[in-house]
């Protein structure tokens, strides 16, 4: 059994990878205060003292800890580490992702040394967006300066800061003005904050201050406490957190993720450069995913070159186990080549020019976000040409290997019946959100430019659903839920257009024909004989015809989804590469 420590952003992300697995887990938090629906997990409302946390583990038989609290709840943190000294189980500290201190602003070890700085500094005039329970470790500035603090518009907040003798005429409200607004309002010579990371709006704050030319001092987030005795896994992200749940509780998923080719190379290419800069050879690398976070990434090395030996977790890949190389040399710019066993492309429609390394656009951006020095990377698959017989890369037109794929980096264990158990989990947990409409993607990619469109639903009303549309709006009838919105891309658009349901490459392909007749349907005439991929269509449509041909798209889409959800309203919106969104 699992035991999350959350009411953060990091906890809510946290109970959302558990709740992939299916099994039972608990979610402590002080308070009530923080809206998350669970199906599988256990919300836990009160603070526990050291006696109460130790005597709750072993009733419920807890064999992982994770900390997803607030990086300044410092108390936590050292009771945590002592509960799992004491229980003798490991801990996993689920933190935030930073940015990294910026000379342009005052850093302070802590709120002592805050006010010795802003002394320093001149400051009368201070915002400070440190939150309510700072009011009394800067009572000295504030009494003696002009100061307004921000804080939660809650009764608990306010009765806080009252009972720290803070004048409540010079409060001010998280609902009411963002972080620009006060300071044009307020008129500060500074602000002070928390280095609270991305998810706590650090750089909003920052970036809010440097627009208005006022000056920034930080508070310094504490070291996590360390123990003899106690393992502490520090991770970032979601990804970075399953990976290590499967690594330290294996039973607790019974599907385990892997890495995609893209995350394969650029973890050896990170270690060759390495190499080649300072001679060492590290058994793992830290590897920065595309969203953000960190993952370490086991690496080898041989003559020449470094290593990754490709993990697909349960997925049913067949480039599971392969080898795939980095060599790097020092060049006079950024450059990524391709080697033995990596494909070329040989007809147009990709991203790249003929002839080019199979290499794309993610694992690219990637090597380029990790990697900042002048260097040639050379990628190599030994055994690529092989294997890509076995791919559909032949029939992609993509020649003498492998590709070098991969969004998000991470590969989601494939089972029809796990991936569409996982959906009706989802669903039923976005039914109970409350909300009025779900709208389900096939991607993060999708979510991400639909969100646009509904800023105010909780995160829990998207859902993701793969290839199986099927499956999905099935269970949203049976869930009885509304207002369904999907949005799909072109490629997934096109097969679903003709009557696939499961739009999975395994069971179907793009039917040019009838793509052709979509086409003749929006009164567009062009060649599409050569048409590679889907995605080209954006390209090659007259821009005038584009709203005609996503119409009948989406009206032929409509043929055979709106019928699975006949006491429901679906919204199909038909989204491009670059975020423009169709409605028919």
């Amino acid at each position: 059994m699992i035991l999350v420590f959350g009411g953060t952003t990091e906890g809510r992300v946290a109970a959302k990878v558990l709740e992939e697995s299916g099994a039972a887990y608990y979610y402590s938090t002080r308070s009530d205060t923080q809206d998350i629906q669970l199906v599988h997990g256990s919300h836990v409302i009160g603070a526990m003292e050291m006696p109460e946390m130790a005597a709750f583990c072993q009733e419920h038989d807890i064999r992982l800890i994770v900390d997803a609290a607030h990086p300044f709840a410092v108390n936590l943190h050292r009771n945590v580490i002592d509960l799992a000294g004491q229980i003798g189980v490991p801990v996993i500290r689920y933190d935030r992702i930073y940015q990294p201190h910026d000379q342009d602003l005052v850093w302070c070890k802590d709120y002592e040394d805050a006010i010795r700085q802003l002394g320093a500094h001149g400051v009368h005039r201070l915002l400070a967006l440190t939150g309510v329970n700072t009011i009394a470790k800067l009572r000295d500035y504030w009494q003696e300066h002009e100061c307004w603090f921000r804080i939660l518009n809650r009764d608990e907040s306010l009765a806080g800061a009252r009972k720290a003798g803070f004048p409540v005429d010079h409060l001010v409200y998280y609902e009411k003005d963002d972080t620009a607004s006060l300071i044009e309002r307020l008129r500060p010579q500074a602000i002070i904050t928390k280095d609270s990371g991305a998810s706590g709006g650090f750089e909003e704050k920052v970036e809010a201050a440097r627009q208005a030319g006022v000056k920034v001092f930080v508070v310094e987030r504490p070291d996590y406490p360390v123990a003899d005795g106690v393992s502490v896994a520090h991770v970032n992200g979601p990804h970075g957190l399953r990976r290590m749940v499967e690594k330290l509780l294996p039973e607790f998923y019974p599907l385990h993720s892997g890495l995609t080719t893209g995350t394969c190379a650029t973890a050896a290419a990170i270690a060759a450069t390495h190499r080649l800069l300072t001679g060492e050879e590290p058994a793992t690398v830290p590897v920065v995913l595309p969203d953000g976070e960190t993952i370490d990434v086991e690496v080898a090395y041989g003559d020449g070159y470094a290593a990754v030996f490709k993990q697909s977790g349960d997925d049913p890949d067949v480039t599971n186990g392969i080898e795939i190389r980095a060599h790097v040399e020092p060049g006079d710019r950024f450059e990524i080549l391709g080697g033995e066993g990596v494909g070329r492309f040989t007809v147009p429609g990709f991203d790249f020019p003929l002839g080019e390394a199979a290499i794309n656009k993610a694992p690219r951006q990637m090597m380029r976000d990790n990697i900042r020095e002048n260097v040639r990377i050379t990628i190599s698959v030994p055994e690529g040409a092989e294997i890509a017989r076995r791919t559909f890369n032949p029939r992609l037109g993509i020649e003498g290997g492998i590709s070098i794929i991969g969004v998000s980096g991470i590969v989601k264990p494939f089972s029809e019946e796990a991936f569409v158990a996982s959906i009706r989990k989802c669903m039923q947990v976005a039914k109970a959100s409350g909300s009025d409409r779900v709208v389900i993607n096939s991607g993060g990619k999708s979510e991400l430019f639909v969100k646009s469109l509904y800023p105010d639903l909780p995160q829990q009303a998207f859902v993701e659903y793969g290839n199986y549309i099927g499956e999905i709006l099935a269970i949203a009838h049976e869930l009885d839920i509304k207002n369904v919105t999907m949005g799909v891309m072109l490629g997934k658009a096109v097969k679903l257009a003709a009557g696939n349901l499961d739009t999975h490459s395994r069971h179907t392909t793009m039917d040019k024909g009838f793509v052709m007749s979509m086409l003749h349907e929006a009164d567009i005439n062009i060649d599409i004989s050569d048409l590679t991929l889907a995605r080209e269509l954006w390209e090659r449509i007259p821009q005038e015809k584009l709203q005609d041909f996503a119409t009948v798209v989406i009206n032929h889409c409509n043929r055979y989804c709106s019928p699975l959800l006949p006491n429901g309203h679906l919204t199909i919106l038909l989204i491009t590469d670059t975020g423009t969104i169709y409605n028919s």
